[in-house]
């Protein structure tokens, strides 16, 4: 029996943040593309999710922003940031940043990737194959020419002008490329929770302490996402301790907690997010790119991993018409994408670390100088902005110079400490 054959010019592996947003982006246009994802339908699983302003940008781009449902989406403005036990350190007012994207937006699980996903099957119904599992890339010489994939256990053969590799961290499309990738896994992983919240719960905390972090979400029907830092690999260990224990240990935290932690009643509320970082040392070759984790997945502490895919897409989607009318899509002319990208994308990366090691820390000399910068950013609102607004997705350099780090820390006085930057 014979291979199905199909073509189409962009064949993108993985319907996640960054494959749907550009398959969607290419229907649009009018570009044809095929989305092979290995999972049988859209996601289900419980996650918190975020929107930073970038990915906002990109969804109002899409014309899905203003039609993601209300009773779904919450909007957040305040995130305060406190020592474990409950003492404020600092408050980020996400109003400072420029209108509309002048705040953050809280969603229900997968609310603003079924709503991607929907508007994709509407704009290509035949564009989004599910249950497809890629198995191999096809090459003419040195150039990739399309991709091996079994639909429902049925062997299919994809020709492509361009293939993305929009697979995730473990990426198989990168694999095949033979492009070489240092995946560190942190010893730091996440339990997640969403239960009911009191009605005056409206403002977002972030408490820290000895290699601990709990961060309270608002979310939509008077929720809140809860995301606790647990050791890697310990979610069994945690639930078989029972959620009496979890109760305490989020209590003793946050003491704020003891009106909320009720609304525990079962494991099925919760979820684990692993964590990882994965850096490559090209993101291109003839015919392929990648996208999202699988060119550049980081920890969850610069809250851009989504988002960031997100914009891939929207880059590439970019680009793809002057590709298409040169017929061009050697590695040389696929790097204005890495070019264009690369930049903000190291420089999240290296943030989301050095959060990390700071953060996370159980060192009382790093624990101490994390909270001094904390009590500087709440004084110091040129550098609380710098920081807001490379949360926010929406700078590509560093937010600190080495001067700005010294002033942080409090060692030195700013003379322009109270001038926000637009």
């Amino acid at each position: 029996m014979g291979h199905a054959r199909i073509e189409t010019d962009v064949a993108i592996v993985g319907a996640g943040g960054g494959g749907a947003v550009l398959a969607l982006l290419l229907a649009q246009q009018g570009v044809r593309s095929l989305v092979v994802e290995r999972a049988v339908g859209p996601p289900q699983g419980l996650r918190g999710e975020i929107l930073q302003p970038n990915g906002q940008q990109v969804l109002d781009r899409l014309g899905l922003l203003d039609k993601l449902p209300t009773h779904a989406v919450r909007s957040v403005q305040r995130f305060n940031f406190c020592r474990s036990g409950g003492e404020r350190l600092c408050t980020v007012d996400y109003s400072d940043l420029p209108a509309p994207y002048n705040r953050a937006v809280v969603t229900l699980p997968n609310v603003a990737h079924h709503a991607i996903l929907d508007a994709l099957e509407k704009q290509n119904p035949d564009g989004l194959w599910y249950d497809a599992t890629f198995t191999g890339l096809r090459f003419d010489g040195s150039r990739v020419i399309g991709l091996h994939a079994t639909r429902h256990g049925e062997p299919m053969e994809v020709s492509a002008r361009l293939v993305v590799g929009a697979d995730g961290a473990f990426s198989k499309v990168r694999e095949s490329l033979g492009i070489s990738a240092n995946l560190y896994r942190y010893p730091q992983s996440y339990l997640i929770a969403i239960l009911k919240a009191p009605p005056e719960f409206n403002e977002a905390r972030y408490l820290v302490g000895k290699r601990e972090i709990l961060g309270l979400f608002p979310a939509a029907g008077q929720q809140v996402y809860a995301f606790y830092m647990i050791k890697a690999g310990s979610y069994e260990a945690v639930k078989a301790q029972g959620l009496d224990a979890l109760r305490r240990a989020w209590i003793r935290i946050d003491p704020a907690m003891e009106g909320i932690v009720p609304g525990l009643v079962d494991w099925s509320q919760t979820g684990y997010m692993p964590t990882g970082r994965v850096r490559t040392d090209r993101w291109v070759a003839d015919g392929a790119l990648l996208i999202g984790d699988a060119a550049h997945a980081m920890n969850p502490h610069a809250s851009q991993g989504r988002m960031q895919a997100m914009v891939d897409a929207v880059t590439v989607a970019d680009l793809i018409p002057r590709w298409l009318k040169e017929n061009d899509f050697s590695a040389k002319a696929l790097r204005a994408f890495e070019i264009a990208r690369r930049p903000q994308v190291m420089m999240l990366q290296r943030l989301a670390d050095e959060q990390c090691r700071f953060w996370n820390t159980g060192n009382p000399l790093l624990a101490y100088l994390r909270d001094r910068v904390f009590r500087t950013l709440d004084r110091n609102a040129r550098l609380r902005y710098r920081v807001l607004s490379t949360t926010a997705g929406l700078r590509s350099q560093p937010p600190f110079s080495l001067v700005d780090r010294i002033m942080a820390a409090g060692f030195l006085p700013d003379p322009n400490a109270r001038v926000t930057e637009c």
